[in-house]
């Protein structure tokens, strides 16, 4: 979309979910209210995602698709994992504070039962399958411990999302060298062969 330009209503039927699912919750969001304030007929919204529960997982896949692109396109692959790696989780973690309706989204929707786990598998192996490819580099490597991949990938989701809380509940923190340096310290290491 252009500057300027008006949103789709498919685009304006997700950014209005996206902001009521973040205020409301997800069962306290009417398809009703979310076609009201998109400014579409509720037949439209249908005409879109067939269910509510259809319109979280596509704007689940929507927000993940987003914050892959973004961090992709922060980071110039030096070849080296680790800084590589780095690099990967200050542009996630930048991504979090510019976008903070998107990363409450996240931070309610990404281990919700409400999202079905093929959903979240989709996100987590096809949307940032390159997560997933630099844990096997790094394991070919030698640099990071042989565990399950699906383990290594939900722990490295899960820290993302403390330490974005984190730094959202302290924002003071994020200005602070030491901290984001702590933050990915204690992502490496979690991983790092010992």
């Amino acid at each position: 979309m252009t500057a300027g330009s008006k949103p789709t209503k498919k685009q304006a039927i997700l950014d209005t979910a996206l902001r009521l699912f973040v205020s409301q919750g997800f069962h306290g969001t009417s398809t009703a209210t979310i076609a009201r304030e998109a400014g579409v007929a509720t037949g439209t919204l249908f005409h879109h995602f067939p269910s509510k529960e259809q319109l979280l997982e596509q704007l689940f896949l929507s927000v993940k698709q987003e914050f892959a692109d973004a961090i992709q396109s922060a980071v110039i692959k030096r070849g080296d994992l680790k800084q590589d790696a780095e690099q990967l989780w200050f542009a996630a973690l930048s991504w979090a504070i510019d976008n903070p309706l998107e990363q409450a989204f996240f931070q309610l929707y990404s281990m919700s039962p409400n999202v079905e786990q093929s959903v979240r598998d989709q996100a987590m192996h096809s949307i940032l399958g390159f997560i997933g490819a630099l844990i096997r580099q790094g394991q070919a490597q030698g640099l990071l411990a042989d565990f399950p991949q699906d383990l290594m990938l939900d722990n490295c989701h899960g820290q993302y999302l403390a330490a974005t809380r984190y730094f959202a509940d302290h924002p003071e923190r994020w200005q602070q060298e030491h901290e984001r340096s702590a933050s990915f310290a204690l992502f490496w290491n979690a991983m790092a062969v010992r």
